[in-house]
């Protein structure tokens, strides 16, 4: 166990088939370590990394995830057949990412503790991963020059923001939020130690309309053995921006943004929000910290507080965008949202944190489809501009503070 920044403790378990899995705490008596989760996992499941074991006796080494290289784009594309049989809107009764119910019978949920703050865990389908004794190295499919391939040596993980299932993120508390960005940090040090990593992603998926399969208020974090498409075109511009003017492209977006000041959505001493002058999306928010940071574990412990609840209040404003239902409960917005950091090597100088949080939702019911020329073209064509997305969170930010 240790204890972390913000009177947050930090407990690793062992899941049974050779997983991580990671306790954040900040009630009392656990940071105070009077009181410990329960560490271990009785689940009967065996080695993730085991040799698969035909009908006739034999073995075969497990493999993982891998890669090909699409040279008409310069993307690596990760291949993980096995997440087609991973879990997809279980019944209330079979969440995996419920506390374990106290006294109950074996169940296979994922964190074995009766309750819990935040938890993250290895996922059980990860996209990305690193076996052991598989060496990372480019080779040739089928023999053919241009068709390159790699194992997807990276790693997935998935942290759980609360024990209630019917809460979402914009629910919890200030702390609790603070705690999460303890996790977001914690994870983001970590694994961008890890070989061969180059970028770690911190994101949750919300809503069923954006493709999530578990309900429960949870999000994920990747580690990429590569620099993701998004990144290598920010860097490639941001790169560009600094030949020309010496200066950080990030930080002059916020700073033009600051001083139009037609689309900031808030403003807080260490953090601003605003909707991008060229917003792509129905609804789309930028977050930036003031301070020049390349990723979540270089923020201050000032910066992380002001972001627990300046989060919070976006989340709200999210949620209030669109008319609340008709017992005047908040729509829970269906929302992608996830934070941009600078790459682990090359190009860390360059880039900057910020989060991207954006809605799918143009109104109620509705949804921007990604046809023919998003699609197909990846030229984005926006049913709205920015100015009326701004206009009307600022409208919600008034009640937010009522």
């Amino acid at each position: 166990m240790s204890t972390i920044s913000n009177n947050v403790r930090k407990t690793r378990a062992t899941l049974a088939d050779g997983r991580d899995l990671f306790y954040f705490d900040d009630s009392a008596q656990y940071v105070s370590g009077e009181l410990t989760r329960r560490l271990d996992d009785p689940r009967p499941l065996t080695d993730r990394f085991a040799p698969i074991v035909g009908e006739d006796g034999s073995e075969t080494p497990i493999t993982g995830p891998t890669m090909r290289y699409d040279v008409l784009t310069g993307e690596w594309i990760p291949h993980a057949a096995h997440r087609m049989n991973r879990t997809f809107l279980p019944p209330a009764d079979a969440n995996p990412l419920a506390p374990a119910k106290p006294g109950a019978a074996y169940s296979d949920g994922e964190i074995p503790a009766e309750d819990y703050d935040v938890v993250v865990f290895e996922n059980r389908f990860p996209s990305l991963m690193r076996v052991p004794g598989v060496v990372d190295v480019d080779t040739l499919l089928e023999g053919e020059e241009l068709w390159h391939q790699r194992p997807a040596a990276g790693r997935c993980e998935v942290i759980c923001f609360s024990p209630d299932d019917k809460k979402s993120l914009r629910e919890v508390s200030p702390t609790r939020m603070r705690t999460i960005i303890e996790a977001w940090a914690d994870r983001t040090e970590e694994l961008s130690k890890l070989d061969g990593i180059e970028q770690v992603f911190c994101f949750e998926n919300r809503g069923q309309e954006i493709g999530v399969t578990l309900h429960h208020p949870h999000g994920q974090i990747y580690a990429y053995p590569y620099l993701t498409p998004r990144t290598t075109q920010m860097l490639a511009q941001a790169q560009a921006h600094r030949a020309k003017t010496g200066r950080n492209l990030l930080r002059d977006v916020m700073e033009a943004e600051l001083r139009s000041g037609r689309r900031v959505v808030l403003e807080g001493e260490h953090w601003v929000a605003y909707v991008p002058m060229a917003a792509r999306w129905p609804l789309e928010i930028h977050i930036a910290p003031r301070r020049d940071v390349a990723d979540l574990a270089e923020l201050n412990e000032a910066e992380r507080d002001e972001l627990a609840t300046f989060f919070l209040q976006i989340l709200e404003m999210m949620d209030r965008f669109f008319p609340a239902q008709e017992d005047g409960t908040l729509t829970k917005t269906p929302y992608i949202s996830g934070w941009h950091q600078a790459p682990v090597g090359e190009g860390r100088e360059d880039l900057r944190l910020h989060l991207q949080i954006f809605s799918f939702l143009r109104s109620p019911g509705k949804l921007k489809y990604l046809a023919g020329s998003e699609s197909g073209m990846g030229a984005w064509i926006s049913d709205t501009t920015p100015e009326r997305i701004a206009d009307r969170l600022i409208e919600e930010a008034k009640e937010c503070t009522k």
